[in-house]
């Protein structure tokens, strides 16, 4: 079992950045973050397999993920927040590779509590 605790999350105005941690229990291949808003679906943000990193479209260019691998930790760091970003973000785990690895919820075994996010305009 992989536990995870996130933390950094908080409120900001529009166009201000926050960054999110979240510490494993012990080292896995995958890590990555996803979004939810009340009564919507957990959406992906983006996820880091063994240093390939993939985001969605809504977040490319303004989220970073990266990795400390002797701290078993990944970071989102997010620029040019905007208000559409706030949301409950959580962070995730899986043993799949990157070839089998997506934002499907349901191949992501290990999620941590949330942290969250408030974007105000």
């Amino acid at each position: 079992q992989v536990q995870l605790v996130e933390s950094g999350g908080g409120s900001v105005q529009a166009g201000g950045s926050l960054r999110l941690s979240c510490a494993a229990s012990q080292n896995i291949n995958c890590m990555g973050w996803f979004r939810q808003v009340p009564r919507k679906a957990r959406e992906g943000v983006g996820y880091d397999c063994g240093g390939r990193t993939y985001y969605a479209d809504s977040v490319k260019g303004r989220f970073t993920i990266s990795r400390d691998y002797a701290k078993n930790t990944v970071y989102l760091q997010m620029n040019s927040l905007k208000p559409e970003d706030t949301g409950m973000y959580y962070c995730a785990a899986s043993r799949l590779n990157w070839l089998l690895i997506s934002f499907r919820t349901d191949i992501w075994p290990y999620w941590g509590q949330g942290t969250q996010v408030t974007v105000s305009s």
